[in-house]
């Protein structure tokens, strides 16, 4: 009842100042002169139309700025419900803010050095507006740049998925350009930072029903268990162009057809998407640059050592 009072009093002195402005009085008295003309009056048309452009934007612009907040949480809230389903954790009814709270943590990696970095806030960082921001990333040479993004930023954000101290899986944001889009996924390796659990592409713009099929469940199944480096010398995939792989070099790569499970090198290999060579082609480069030195290759060496040592 009181604040009803309140907001009633509120709005009294809200109109008492309104009478005391000389500027809404001349509104008044235009908006009188304009009701009194005719229908068919040029000024009534425009005076109207004009007055209903103002009201449209003042509206417009008060649900902009209103919703601003939640739109900022909705946001927030898909990018961790794609990062549990990358991590296999996610399902119906799921209480998606506090399983990533519980089981995901937020950490920083410097690409050239491969070590974390607490210089800054993880959890506020947003990696793709680095990327754009010229004092936090670095151009990408022509002959580096396979993955076709131009420019990365010198921070990584990686997700760490806990059980209490021990790592389950790391996974990594992965990104590049297939045929009509650049494609924002994740990446998801157990703590080996060897072997696959799962690909996700949250963000693209492929052909449906072609390159499209990048978020198809079934095909992103065909990658858990491969292997993203090459535990010998690789030769070059007899069933597309993807060059030979060293030792110790990324060798993850999509081919024409389907994977003979018999041949050498089936580790590596993931079925490619039936009639999208280009898009195809756009995984294996996006995937071969972030697992390669210009990527997380440096961290995921560090990360493998101190596995090893412990």
């Amino acid at each position: 009842m009181l604040n009803i009072i309140k907001k009633n009093e509120q709005y009294v002195k809200f109109c008492a100042a309104l009478d005391k402005c000389e500027h809404y009085q001349k509104f008044l008295v235009y908006k009188n002169k304009v009701l009194a003309l005719g229908n068919d009056s040029l000024e009534k048309t425009i005076a109207i139309a004009v007055a209903l452009c103002l009201v449209c934007a003042v509206l417009v612009s008060f649900g902009a700025v209103a919703l601003k907040p939640l739109q900022a949480y909705n946001k927030n809230l898909d990018m961790k419900k794609n990062i549990l389903e990358v991590a296999g954790l996610m399902k119906e009814d799921t209480d998606i803010d506090a399983a990533f709270g519980e089981q995901i943590e937020a950490k920083l990696v410097n690409l050239e050095t491969g070590e974390y970095d607490d210089s800054v806030n993880a959890d506020a960082y947003d990696q793709r507006k680095a990327t754009k921001d010229p004092t936090q990333s670095v151009a990408i040479p022509k002959d580096k740049d396979i993955a076709h993004i131009r420019h990365k930023a010198k921070l990584a954000k990686v997700f760490l998925v806990k059980d209490g101290d021990k790592i389950k899986s790391i996974i990594l944001p992965i990104s590049g350009y297939g045929l009509w889009s650049t494609l924002y996924g994740f990446l998801s390796l157990d703590a080996d930072g060897q072997t696959v659990q799962s690909i996700n592409f949250y963000d693209q713009a492929e052909t449906p029903g072609l390159g499209g099929e990048v978020v198809n469940p079934k095909w992103r199944a065909l990658w858990k268990g491969k292997k993203v480096y090459a535990e010998t010398d690789q030769p070059a995939l007899d069933k597309g162009s993807i060059e030979e792989a060293d030792i110790g070099e990324p060798a993850l790569a999509l081919i024409k057809g389907s994977v003979d499970t018999g041949k050498m090198g089936a580790q590596h290999q993931v079925d490619g998407l039936a009639g999208a060579t280009l898009t195809s082609n756009g995984v294996t480069n996006l995937v071969r640059y972030w697992m390669g030195k210009e990527g997380f290759a440096r961290y995921l060496g560090k990360v493998r050592v101190k596995r090893a040592n412990s």
